[in-house]
């Protein structure tokens, strides 16, 4: 994969409708990849937020964000943030729809 932000979002959005099948209702990039910082060991972080909260969506929807992008994915809600961490993360996130 490469590295790059615009790759990663325009891969995201092409595949949206099977994110949305997860029960996801809104998924955002932060971390290196959103800063377009990437190296290629770099992992990618995901703050998401579901219709329908289940360890099987969650844990589905991790395994498939890796299988698509070949790399180590990490996946949180929005209210499992940390406080002092949410400001950052939440600023920083590009919401993908």
């Amino acid at each position: 994969m490469s590295g790059n932000r615009d790759y990663c979002l325009t891969t995201l959005r092409k595949n949206y409708p099977k994110i949305q099948s997860f029960g996801v209702t809104r998924l955002g990039l932060f971390g290196s990849m959103a800063r377009d910082e990437a190296t290629p060991e770099s992992d990618l972080d995901f703050v998401v937020e579901f219709n329908i909260k289940t360890f099987d969506a969650f844990m589905d929807l991790k395994i498939f964000l890796e299988e698509l992008f070949q790399r180590r994915v990490d996946l949180v809600t929005t209210e499992a943030l940390k406080p002092r961490l949410r400001p950052k993360i939440l600023g920083e996130a590009i919401y993908v729809s």
